[in-house]
C-alpha cells in the first residue's frame, strides 16, 4: 500500500467519513482493508476506496471532501481528479463537483472561459487558482484580477481615505483568495511589482492586457457595453475568465447585465467555453445549497 497517511488520513478520518457516507464498517488489517455491511453498500465502498487508493498513490493527500466526492460520482471510474494546486498551508486543492471540474476543463482549453453559476459554486476561487498556477509555472508574466465597484443593494456612502483606499472593499474577496494560496508576504511582494494587479472594471478601459491571466468576477454587476469593452482588453498570449451569477443581479432597475447575453453570442464560437453551474455544484456550508434552491423554487413560481 502507498503512504497509509495520504490514504487514511489523520487518526484514520476518511475511512470513518467512507463509513458515515455509505454505512459500512472499514477496518484496516495490516496492508489490508476489510468492508462489511450490505452487498450494494460494499460495492459502492469498494469503487471509493479504489479512486482513494488511485489518488494515494499519484501521491495526493486524500481528504474527507475527496471521499465525498468520490462517493457521490456517478462515474466511479473517474476517482478524485488531480490536484490542481498546493497552497501554502499546503492544502491540496482539486474541483470538487463534476460542474467545477467542466469549469477547470474549459479553462484549461479555451482562451475565454465563462463561469455562470449561484454563490458557493467556486467559481471565483476556482479561477484564481488557475491563474496563480498559470504563473507559478510561468505560462503568463502577470494576473489582472478586476470587479464591478457595485454595492450588493446597500448604499454605504462616503468612504474615507486614498483612491486604494476606496475601492478595496469592492475588491476585498480577490485578496482573500489570493491569501488562502500564497503566503501574505509573496500577495505582499507580487502586488508590488505589479505582477498581480487588483482593480475596478474602471481601470481597465483603453488597456491592452498581453502575457497575462486576467479575471473578471461579479460580472453579473456589469452592463453590455461594459462587458464588451473589458472582452476587448485581450492581449497576446492571454487568457480571460469571466463569473458571476445571474441571479443576483445589483444593477440599476432599467440596466441589463451583459452576462445574460454570453450563450446567445458566443455559444458556438471556437476557444470560448461557457460552463454553467448549479446548486449542485454549491460547496460551502451544506446548507448554502438548499438556501441556492429555495430561491430557484421561488423565482419559478414568480414567472408562473
Amino acid at each position: 500500500m502507498t503512504d497509509p497517511l495520504r490514504f487514511c488520513g489523520q487518526f484514520d478520518q476518511n475511512l470513518s467519513a467512507l463509513e458515515a457516507l455509505i454505512g459500512v464498517v472499514v477496518r484496516l488489517d495490516g496492508e489490508q482493508l476489510r468492508v462489511s455491511g450490505e452487498r450494494a453498500a460494499v460495492d459502492r465502498a469498494a469503487h471509493v476506496l479504489g479512486a482513494m487508493l488511485r489518488a494515494a498513490c499519484s501521491g495526493a493527500q486524500v481528504t474527507p471532501d475527496d471521499v465525498a466526492l468520490a462517493a457521490r460520482n456517478s462515474e466511479p471510474a473517474r476517482g478524485i481528479p488531480p490536484t490542481l494546486f498546493v497552497s501554502n498551508r499546503g492544502k491540496e486543492i482539486r474541483p470538487k463537483t463534476a460542474g467545477q471540474r467542466a469549469f477547470v476543463a474549459a479553462i484549461e482549453h479555451n482562451t475565454l472561459s465563462f463561469g455562470i453559476g449561484p454563490a458557493g459554486t467556486g467559481k471565483t476561487f476556482l479561477a484564481i487558482v488557475m491563474a496563480v498556477r498559470a504563473l507559478k509555472n510561468r505560462e503568463v508574466s502577470r494576473l489582472v484580477l478586476s470587479r464591478p465597484a457595485i454595492e450588493a443593494g446597500e448604499k454605504l456612502g462616503f468612504l474615507p481615505g486614498d483612491l486604494k483606499e476606496k475601492v478595496d472593499p469592492y475588491l476585498r474577496p480577490l485578496y482573500d483568495a489570493l491569501g488562502e494560496l500564497l503566503e501574505d508576504g509573496t500577495v505582499a511582494k507580487y502586488l508590488e511589482r505589479g505582477t498581480i494587479e487588483v482593480a475596478p472594471l474602471a481601470y481597465m478601459r483603453g488597456r491592452t492586457l498581453s502575457d497575462a491571466y486576467i479575471i473578471l468576477d461579479e460580472a453579473q454587476n456589469v452592463t453590455r457595453e461594459q462587458l464588451k469593452m473589458f472582452l476587448t482588453r485581450l492581449g497576446a498570449n492571454a487568457k480571460m475568465i469571466v463569473t458571476g451569477d445571474i441571479t443576483q443581479v445589483d444593477l440599476p432597475r432599467g440596466a441589463a447585465s451583459g452576462l445574460l447575453d454570453v450563450d446567445r453570442l458566443f455559444g458556438d464560437i471556437d476557444d470560448i467555453g461557457i460552463t454553467h453551474l448549479d446548486e449542485s455544484d454549491v460547496v460551502r456550508h451544506p446548507l448554502v445549497g438548499k438556501i441556492v434552491r429555495a430561491y430557484a423554487r421561488l423565482s419559478v413560481q414568480r414567472d408562473t
